[in-house]
């Protein structure tokens, strides 16, 4: 190239030319030959020194240019080159600006993390943290948080009395600002007036104003007393209107009435003689025969009602005690307490007949020794109760407590049990005081349940009865004889099942014990839909019912009546609840007549001590005298009974059985025998040839014992009847070897022929069946083994050992003892196969669960939680739920699966669905408990090898059950590898 590019002629050039050349120059330059300049920079290639020189003068140019614009043009001219600059660039650019313009003051709150924040300002006090709200909004809003104000409330005392909600802001320091803002503050000089000052102690008051106030104080705190015992009882009383009058429980001077539902206080006497306070339902008032006979006989059948409502009435109202008055009666426990297991079929029977006075404590099978007793604590709330029931599962040797805890003669002294067994019957009044224990299992039919009953009764120091087991049949051993630790020969003081009858009314007592297993069936399923939404709702209808009649039928807050007259009714109406009256507005009258008196004679006590004492306790003497029963004096032969009790349910365990061969067995063989077959020989065989081969030994073993029984005295033995039926016991092994296969074939049979169906429908539950379906009837023999167990206890518990039967039955015994462990390892298998099939059929993708030894210990809903930052400390991590979880725990792996929960429409059931997540060996799992916190609570980590699930239930309980279920399963495991 002849000639070099010169820039700057060229931009002298541009300055004077017109655009129409700029564009010339632009096309003629683009056509040239490229001779080591770039058009795009024009800057040379080949020679660094002009590069240089070139890329300075444009610089000055164009910071020239930047200094002529303006304040907008620079922005933008900024904002170009950094959207075009690099991450390097960009970083180089924020260090010099760093530089230039260094950071003195910045914002903590906006820098810190949040708990950080929070606490640097749980160290200002109330009065910085108010100013500090007034910052910003950022600042306000850290400072109004609940957990700065909470703590600085709880030290003071000052409680929350509601709970806030989930979006609420600030509840807890505008609770702190109310609480301070009402506080009484004396200046120095108030307070040196009232109190005093070291120089000049304060002056006082006379004896007079100090007696005033003191009287004062007294009266207001019995005010308060009464009104806070008010409201308990209109808490803890029956729904309106569900009141059914129950055997036995009566109303009137002498009722027995619990205590915590009518609680009694005694008024401070007005008198300076009376200076005793009487806390006894009477008050210990001294009566007046001649008035109460007189009233009697004037006033007839409108006086009966006046007792009952003066009765009702005397159980929360005062009266004052007088000196020369006879001694005052002291309140004994009248309360019942009875822990029922919710593993007893049929509970929710028991419970709805429950009798008043009595306190039921269901509690959970699956729990613990100390969960059990705290609830019973809290239920009793300080009293004592006179006696303690306990209706658990269990059988003549020992009682299922617990799912973990059985208690037996050998179990009795461990440690924890015998530590539980104390601090329970400390709650329970002394044998002084008829306080005792009542066992609805028939441990009296043993020696070792009376050995447990003895062990028992000599470590509470209180009288232990239970059942001696001469009913059979389901749980009917309830309703026989109750005996304590001793053996007793001659017939008893009591009616059978007294002891039962004191907590459950005996229409509903009789029909649970004959009916439970059935019912339970049903009941099950009922658990199962609609456990939760009863309970909800159960809690819900209480107050409905209350608030309904209270307020909307009889409009209290619309009646212009005083205050007096509306506790009157209230409590009238509660009263009326607790009766069976034909003539109701009769006894509300009544009872408003007496409540009108009792406060007109506050006035007057020594006139009320002359009117109103007798007439309340002057039936006594009468009552008394007709409910003391008139004793036998008579010997009762047990062994003889026991015998008896043996052949009446030898005769109805046949009956049923023949009922099989009569109803199912001739039919069918006939049917077949004429060419009608409804089933093959081959079914007919299957499902009823066991039982005729069982049939014709009983029927052998009832004529033995037959005739023992037309020749019985005290020295004749039954022992060797019952070896020669157990040497025969390979009928019954047969019989149980095939029942399983038996139930198979009529299901099959019944969904395949329907001529064998329209048969069954024909014969099952009918009058010739005692009711019972074929499957029903074939159970039989597996509840008759218990039977004989159950009766032979009770024969050489009552069988002296030098008795010539004793031997016999001691080895019959002990066969038919090993004889039902082996059917109840029949039932244990037979029960995990149908819940791993179960459990195999509900949760969808699941691997086989069939395998080895593996059993389905528990199973528990819960929620997955996930926290977004795992850095955080637990105390202060927040979580959100992520699903429903279930965790099936099996003895060997742990099940996680994803539960889908579908409601009904127009119902209140749901169903559940559960699709497999993930799987555990126990052997590689960890559980570590979260801490419970404001942000999470009942929650727990679930650490397996590759990931880890944080899960929280709804209740406390469930964790602790779920946590020890699941620490003892991973001990379980770990143990043989170790």
């Amino acid at each position: 190239m002849s000639e070099v590019f010169s820039p700057c002629e060229d931009m002298e050039t541009d300055v004077k030319a017109t655009p129409q050349a700029v564009k010339r120059w632009q096309l003629s330059g683009t056509e040239a030959p490229r001779s080591g300049t770039r058009l795009s920079t024009w800057t040379p290639l080949n020679n660094r020194q002009s590069n240089l020189q070139l890329f300075e003068e444009r610089a000055n140019l164009v910071l020239h240019w930047f200094d002529l614009w303006t304040d907008k043009q620079r922005k933008h001219l900024l904002h170009s080159l950094l959207t075009r600059c690099t991450k390097s660039q960009l970083t180089y650019c924020g260090d010099l600006l760093t530089e230039t313009l260094p950071v003195t003051q910045v914002d903590f709150a906006a820098v810190l993390p949040r708990f950080l924040s929070l606490y640097v300002l749980s160290f200002l006090s109330p009065r910085d943290l108010c100013s500090v709200a007034q910052v910003s909004w950022h600042w306000r809003v850290l400072a109004e948080q609940d957990c700065i104000w909470a703590g600085r409330c709880v030290r003071r005392g000052w409680f929350l009395p509601y709970t806030p909600a989930e979006k609420e802001f600030g509840a807890w320091k505008n609770h702190y600002v109310s609480c301070v803002s009402t506080l009484d503050w004396l200046t120095p000089r108030e307070a040196a007036e009232q109190y005093g000052t070291l120089n000049r102690p304060s002056t006082g008051m006379t004896e007079e104003e100090d007696e005033r106030r003191k009287e004062r104080r007294i009266r207001q705190m019995i005010r308060e007393k009464l009104q806070e015992e008010k409201r308990l009882s209109l808490r803890t009383r029956r729904p309106w209107g569900s009141y059914t009058k129950q055997e036995g429980v009566r109303c009137g001077p002498n009722s027995r009435m619990t205590s915590s539902s009518w609680p009694s206080l005694a008024w401070p006497p007005k008198s300076v003689e009376s200076s005793s306070l009487c806390l006894s339902r009477d008050g210990g008032q001294s009566m007046r025969p001649a008035q109460s006979v007189e009233r009697v006989q004037a006033a007839g059948s409108f006086s009966e009602r006046a007792n009952k409502a003066c009765g009702a009435l005397s159980s929360f109202t005062y009266r004052p005690a007088q000196r020369r008055a006879v001694s005052p009666i002291h309140h004994h426990a009248t309360a019942l307490l009875l822990l029922l297991s919710n593993r007893v079929p049929a509970y929710e029977m028991v419970l709805s007949g429950a009798k008043a006075g009595v306190i039921v404590v269901v509690y959970e099978h699956r729990g613990a020794l100390s969960a059990l007793f705290t609830q019973a604590e809290r239920v009793v709330s300080g009293q004592t109760v006179q006696r303690l029931g306990l209706l658990a599962p269990g059988g003549t040797e020992e009682i299922d407590l617990l799912q973990s805890r059985t208690l037996s003669e050998r179990t009795l002294l461990a440690p924890d049990l015998r530590e539980f067994w104390k601090k329970l019957c400390g709650l329970v009044a002394p044998t002084a005081d008829g306080g005792g224990i009542d066992i609805f299992s028939p441990l009296a039919a043993s020696a070792p349940g009376v050995a447990l009953i003895q062990a028992l009764s000599a470590l509470t120091g209180l009288e232990v009865l239970a059942p001696m087991g001469l009913v059979t049949g389901s749980f009917q051993n309830i309703l026989s004889e109750w005996s304590d630790s001793s053996v007793r020969v001659g017939l008893s003081d009591q009616q059978p099942a007294a002891p039962a009858l004191r907590y459950v009314c005996e229409d509903v007592l009789q029909g649970w014990c004959r009916q439970a297993k059935w019912m339970d069936e049903a009941l099950g399923e009922l658990r199962v839909c609609l456990g939760p939404q009863l309970q909800r709702v159960s809690l819900q209808a209480r107050g409905r019912a209350l608030g309904h009649f209270l307020w909307e039928k009889i409009g209290l807050e619309e009646l212009s009546v005083s205050k007096d007259l509306s506790e009157a009714l209230i409590e009238g109406l509660a009263a009326l609840t607790r009766q069976e009256e034909t003539i109701p507005l009769e006894f509300l009258s009544v009872f408003l007549s007496r409540w009108s008196e009792e406060k007109e004679s506050e006035e007057s006590p020594e006139d009320k001590w002359r009117t109103g004492g007798a007439n309340d306790l002057s039936l006594a003497p009468s009552d008394s005298q007709r409910l003391l029963p008139e004793l036998p004096q008579m010997v009762l032969d047990w062994r003889g009974a026991v015998a008896r009790e043996l052949h009446h349910s030898e005769c109805l365990y046949l009956g049923r059985l023949g009922s099989v061969l009569k109803l199912y067995q001739e039919p069918l063989t006939a049917a077949l025998n004429s060419n009608r077959a409804i089933l093959g020989y081959a079914d007919i065989q299957i499902i009823l040839s066991p039982v005729t081969q069982i049939l014709e030994l009983n029927r052998v073993f009832l004529v033995d014992i037959q005739a023992r029984l037309q020749q019985w005295d005290a020295d004749q033995c039954i022992g060797d009847v019952f070896v020669k039926l157990c040497s025969s016991l390979r009928v019954y092994t047969n019989y149980l070897n095939n029942y399983t296969t038996a139930l198979c074939t009529i299901d099959k049979c019944r969904e395949t022929k329907p001529a064998f169906r329209a048969f069954l429908k024909r014969a099952d539950r009918t009058l010739a069946t005692h009711m019972l379906s074929l499957q029903e009837l074939l159970l039989c023999p597996v509840w008759r083994i218990q039977e004989y167990v159950t009766l032979l206890q009770a024969l050489s518990l009552h069988t002296h050992p030098v008795h010539p039967d004793h031997t016999h039955l001691s080895s019959a015994l002990n066969t038919l003892l090993r004889y039902r462990e082996f059917i109840q390892k029949l039932k244990r298998n037979s029960d995990r196969d149908r819940l791993l099939e179960e459990t195999q059929q509900m949760i969808r993708g699941c691997p086989n669960l069939s395998e080895g030894n593996r059993q389905l210990i528990i199973t528990q809903d819960a929620a997955l939680l996930r926290s977004p930052d795992e850095q955080i400390p637990d105390c202060l991590r927040t979580f959100e739920q992520v699903s429903d979880v279930g965790l099936f725990l099996f003895n060997d792996a742990l099940v996680l699966t994803l539960r889908n929960i579908h409601h009904t429409p127009f119902t209140l059931a749901h169903r559940c669905t559960h699709t497999f997540l993930a799987s555990v060996a126990l052997t590689s799992l960890a559980v570590r408990e979260i801490t419970h916190t404001r942000y999470v609570c009942h929650a727990f980590v679930l650490e397996g090898p590759c990931r880890s699930w944080v899960c929280a239930t709804d209740r406390g309980e469930e964790r602790s059950h779920f946590l020890s279920a699941l620490h003892s399963a991973i001990h379980s495991a770990l143990t043989p590898h170790q």
